[in-house]
């Protein structure tokens, strides 16, 4: 047995699979910084307005929520994980390049975008993202292929009921909306099994090894690749005119620009060490996380709280870039600005020890929380290109805190072991289901409201609930998991001596009362025999 334990120990290289391990997390966090922060605003170029807007992203972090955890079940249990990686990889690269494919609904505005770096707002065709933009509406319209004008007369026509018809019967603006919103859809399909399935098969790999510790370190050179996905994307894209290649705006290389990178992230992925291990259930784990989620009050507080950080966050993520935008901020300034705050959230791990002496998890988490109410509150002050840069350095005590307190959280609760499913139902709550509400509402807001009342209005919310959320948590009662590694240990504590001393006093009494009623028995036998 042990010779066989020094055998697997031999032939799994645990160095060479960290280096694959960190090498891959950091090449597909390089290909989303490329493209995702900078997706709304290349919509925004399209003529998409808020509210489509905000129903595209809610939609793309719903089918998120949902299929990454089936793609990933299914993918262990036909064994076909590698399969499903690289074919992630290369049909969301696929699918990224076919979006440059839909026409904006009209060149001028797009052009006007591109050169408004310093401008003020007024000076967009696309006029305030907070109103309704009629007069686009009624301009600019795609080509149909009738050659004629749609007008309100045709909004009551009767659609047929094959699809492409009814597209073609639309205005160019639910055109616009149904092209993207279709293939958004494909994309999240594609790309949205990567990043589970390749976890799962890293750390059962690790696991195996039993080097999962080296693992955990995967966070910080995500967050790093992101940076450097985003801040490179930003500066390459600002160095360039407003068209490259013809009539293909310089915007269009953010998406050539993810595309590359998950090809060069192929080979890595061919030589990914993964292990399937059959005995762990993930879905009856993720089912139990739920229920521990449930059955703890301060767990289900930080549940709570993650999720209008999600619904906060999307706000951030969806329209951050359109109000530095408004501003005077360039690609350039964006992916700076973007760049600083994820750097900041992955400086928090040198903090955590210092700060754990000063806080609970539970004041950290409301510290967090606060830090993004105010990054938000902020945001709605902007007045200038490189105004929102301040702001980002919050990003460590906000984004970053809040992760590690969520952390601490799922180690306090969960069996060892379970921590990962645990985790993963607040990822689900914060990432995708917390930002699709926030997206859908988020939308709606800023075409009714504006911008700015955007980020007031969820700054105020999540700050009112920090208020609050110290004193819950002060009436929660606290549960600990059981720690079965003190237990075993617990021989040396002053509490296991006296028991078992007493155990050793009552083990000698019973002893001596045994042996004395032996000899009673002996003493009188040989009188009952003579007798």
């Amino acid at each position: 047995m042990k010779e066989g334990f020094l055998l697997l120990n031999k032939q799994i290289d645990v160095k060479r699979a960290l280096a694959l391990a960190r090498a891959f997390t950091f090449m597909c966090s390089c290909a989303r910084g490329c493209v995702l922060p900078f997706l709304t605003l290349y919509f925004r170029q399209l003529g998409l307005p808020p509210a489509m807007t905000g129903v595209v992203m809610g939609t793309k972090h719903l089918i998120t929520l949902v299929w990454r955890p089936m793609a990933s079940l299914l993918s262990k249990h036909y064994n076909k994980r590698r399969v499903v990686i690289t074919g992630s990889l290369v049909c969301s690269a696929a699918v990224a390049i076919v979006l440059l494919l839909i026409q904006p609904a009209d060149m001028h505005m797009q052009t006007s975008t591109c050169n408004m770096s310093g401008a003020p707002a007024q000076n967009l065709v696309v006029g305030n993202p907070g109103e309704p933009n009629i007069t686009r509406n009624k301009m600019f319209k795609l080509d149909s292929g009738s050659g004629e004008k749609t007008t309100e007369e045709e909004k009551h026509k009767e659609y047929s009921l094959d699809f492409l018809s009814n597209l073609k019967a639309m205005d160019s603006q639910h055109q616009l909306f149904f092209l993207i919103l279709i293939t958004m859809s494909l994309w999240e399909c594609a790309s949205a099994p990567l990043e589970w399935t390749a976890d799962d098969g890293l750390y059962e790999y690790l696991d195996y090894a039993d080097a999962s510790d080296g693992y955990s370190s995967s966070g910080v050179w995500a967050l790093l690749g992101a940076a450097c996905g985003v801040g490179g994307a930003g500066l390459l894209v600002s160095q360039l005119s407003c068209f490259i290649a013809g009539e293909t705006p310089r915007s269009a290389l953010h998406f050539y620009c993810y595309a590359a990178v998950a090809t060069l992230a192929l080979p890595v992925a061919a030589y990914l060490p993964l292990y399937l291990n059959k005995k762990q259930d993930r879905a009856n784990g993720l089912l139990k996380a739920v229920q521990l989620v449930r059955g703890s009050p301060r767990a289900l507080l930080c549940a709570i709280t993650t999720l209008l950080v999600g619904v906060v966050g999307s706000a951030v993520d969806d329209f951050l870039l359109w109000q530095m935008q408004d501003h005077g901020s360039s690609e350039l300034h964006m992916g700076l600005s973007q760049a600083l705050a994820l750097l900041s959230q992955a400086a928090f791990p040198l903090l955590a020890g210092r700060v754990s002496g000063l806080l609970s998890p539970g004041r950290v988490l409301a510290v967090g929380a606060t830090s993004i109410g105010l990054q938000c509150f902020y945001y709605s002050f902007l007045w200038g290109p490189w105004a929102a840069l301040p702001a980002q350095v919050l990003s460590c005590f906000g984004n970053g805190a809040i992760l590690w307190a969520v952390k601490v959280q799922c180690e306090d609760v969960a069996m060892p072991g379970a921590e990962r499913n645990m985790m993963r139902v607040y990822i689900a709550l914060s990432l995708h289901l917390g930002s699709g509400l926030g997206s859908f509402v988020g939308g709606l807001v800023v075409q009714r409201f504006g911008l700015t009342w955007l980020f007031r209005g969820a700054a105020v919310g999540l700050i009112l609930w920090c208020v609050c959320l110290p004193l819950l948590q002060w009436n929660a009662p606290r549960q600990h998991r059981i720690n079965y590694s003190r237990l075993l240990a617990a021989d040396a504590s002053e509490t296991s001596d006296s028991e078992s001393e007493q155990e050793r006093d009552w083990l000698n009494k019973a002893m001596e009362d045994d042996k004395s009623n032996n000899n009673y028995g002996r003493r009188f036998k040989p009188l009952n025999g003579t007798g």
